[in-house]
């Protein structure tokens, strides 16, 4: 991240906590009927009436989640939210409200948390949810975010994990691997900087790889569609730890087994050409890079007429009984079993 070094910074000392919380929240405006109180009391109101409320909360932390060499703070409240608005979608729900909480050091002035809530208005205003409070304080080891989101559904629309049946269709969506790849692409840079840091990255060939990881997106379009084509899912996840970890919760909370075919993986060419040059398998990096965010749900297969020609899809194989364990079909046409080999932040 470039930085000018000229630019005045503001300590966030001068503000205050609640001064803090005024700054940057005055731009955030109240769009949704259900937000009765948003910002501003000690408690957000809200009033769903006869829907289903779906919540879910994420937490990212600096040196964990995130490196701020690489990623730009705007970028970050952006993905911060897509994180969980992802959470609202697979569930086949809409999202409505977010909480935003931040703990931060004093090296971060007002400045680069103006351009943290930057990206996180951007995000509510283009995913359609009222930002209704949160917290600030203070932190001893860098930048932590918590972000708790809010939606609605239906009690007939709410999809479960626990749902899939055998002979179910497996569906992804999207293209997968490619936020794995920005991310060893940017770690690669980041290393060559450090031996010179005159030396600038050529990241034109990665273009499309990079964008997933710095700024990806949450499939709010797939819930419309689904909704339009008149189809339900089985059981639905988001894919943020790795394919294969995925498949496996939907398994296990649905008691079934599963077939997946290697060769209907949907892989990106720019996933493949990187796959190549960093002497990587590119099945290994889809099941199990992570960060993705689309959705993996199941069908029935009487469905599959209605989703057979979008583009948006690709079936990739089928549940079976649960005696028959979950495997991964090669494209030698030879049986393997799955493996949640994942992200996961506790091995970090």
């Amino acid at each position: 991240m470039i930085e000018d070094k000229n630019q005045s910074k503001t300590p966030l000392s001068e503000l205050g906590e609640f001064g803090l919380i005024d700054h940057l929240t005055k731009d955030f405006s109240i769009k949704k009927k259900s937000t009765v109180k948003g910002i501003g009391d000690d408690a957000a109101v809200l009033d769903f009436k006869d829907e289903q409320i779906v919540v879910t909360t994420d937490m990212l932390v600096e040196g964990v989640h995130f490196d701020l060499s690489y990623m730009p703070l705007k970028h970050l409240g952006y993905k911060a939210m897509i994180v969980n608005l992802s959470d609202i979608y697979a569930m086949n729900a809409k999202a409505t409200q977010v909480t935003v909480s931040i703990a931060v050091s004093n090296r971060f002035p007002l400045e680069a948390i103006e351009a943290l809530y930057s990206g996180i208005k951007t995000a509510a205003s283009l995913y359609d949810v009222d930002v209704v409070g949160g917290d600030t304080t203070s932190s001893t080891t860098g930048l932590i975010i918590s972000i708790t989101a809010i939606g609605t559904t239906k009690s007939k629309d709410v999809v479960y994990r626990s749902g899939a049946k055998s002979n179910d269709l497996l569906v992804v969506t999207g293209d997968l691997g490619a936020a794995y790849l920005g991310l060893q692409v940017l770690e690669r840079e980041k290393e060559v900087f450090k031996v010179n840091p005159q030396n600038q990255p050529d990241l034109e060939n990665y273009t499309y790889i990079i964008e997933r990881q710095l700024k990806p997106e949450a499939r709010k379009d797939i819930v419309k569609l689904l909704n339009d084509l008149e189809v339900k899912p089985t059981s639905m996840i988001d894919i943020s730890d790795g394919l294969s970890s995925e498949i496996m919760h939907l398994c296990k909370e649905s008691q079934v087994g599963c077939e997946l075919y290697e060769d209907k993986i949907p892989l990106d060419p720019q996933v493949i050409s990187t796959c190549e040059e960093f002497n990587l398998d590119s099945t290994t990096v889809a099941l199990s890079g992570g960060e993705d965010y689309e959705l993996l749900f199941t069908v029935s297969q009487e469905d599959y007429t209605k989703i057979k020609a979008n583009p948006n899809f690709t079936v990739i194989g089928f549940m079976k009984d649960k005696s028959t364990g979950m495997n991964l079909i090669t494209r030698a046409e030879t049986s393997i079993p799955l493996k949640a080999q994942g992200w996961n932040s506790f091995n970090n």
